[in-house]
């Protein structure tokens, strides 16, 4: 894992999405009212639910706006429900995308979702075509200024609680877990007081393709610029190694 923690892209995504975040809490809010729908609203007894109001907290929404989320979908029987569409395809010099959605029109979505590949010179493939060479694991993100924990208590913390690696970058810790494991090893790190600056279940690639022409880097940018201002994606995974 070393070498390529997310952190120094989550922060430069932080800041960037600073003047976006009424996109974040859109995507957030959907999460929410599809957690609530399918396991109820009390997060006790929703580990979903949870997970995604850490993601939430992690994100500086508003309490009162999570809470209203939550109440909303609980009492809103007729509300709008989403479909979970994921998209795979290549961007430039076969850059491996995956793209997870929540969509109530997903004819609308698809043409969004294409439009970005087209005009980032890529493609959208067939569902399998690149998740192969993802694994899917929780990950979680701790900024090394703001963890007053000793790293090897952090560590031991961590794989007590079910992770299966612990890697120390230059600014951060990076907390790895299966897919299943997550919510407990999460919920372990925040009962003891650790502030995690990213958690979730993500796509981490096996392997990592460099872009180096102008053309290529500058067609990728524009391909991730128009995935993450549509309303609609709520992630997008890729292997290129920024």
């Amino acid at each position: 894992m070393s070498g390529h923690s997310k952190f120094a892209n989550i922060k430069h995504k932080k800041e960037r999405n600073d003047a976006a975040k009424g996109k974040i809490f859109t995507v957030i809010g959907r999460e929410l009212a599809v957690a609530v729908k399918e396991g109820g609203p009390d997060p006790a007894n929703n580990s979903r639910l949870r997970d995604i109001i850490a993601k939430a907290k992690a994100n500086n929404m508003p309490n009162d706006t999570i809470e209203r989320g939550i109440k909303k979908a609980a009492g809103d029987a007729g509300s709008v429900n989403y479909e979970t569409i994921t998209y795979e395809g290549y961007g430039p010099n076969g850059v491996a995308i995956i793209v997870d959605t929540l969509t109530d029109n997903k004819n609308r979505t698809a043409a969004n979702v294409r439009n970005a590949f087209t005009k980032g010179g890529g493609n959208v493939g067939t569902p399998g075509c690149v998740s192969f060479m993802f694994d899917k694991k929780g990950q979680i993100i701790i900024d090394k200024e703001e963890c007053e924990m000793d790293p090897d208590e952090l560590m031991m913390v961590s794989l007590d609680a079910g992770a299966e690696d612990f890697a120390e970058e230059e600014d951060s810790f990076e907390v790895i877990t299966g897919p299943e494991e997550f919510s407990s090893v999460r919920e372990a790190l925040e009962a003891a007081g650790v502030p995690m600056v990213e958690a979730g279940v993500t796509m981490i690639p096996q392997t990592w393709v460099e872009l180096t022409d102008e053309d290529s880097l500058k067609k990728m940018n524009r391909l991730l610029e128009l995935l993450d201002a549509e309303d609609d994606v709520q992630a997008t995974y890729h292997n290129w190694d920024e």
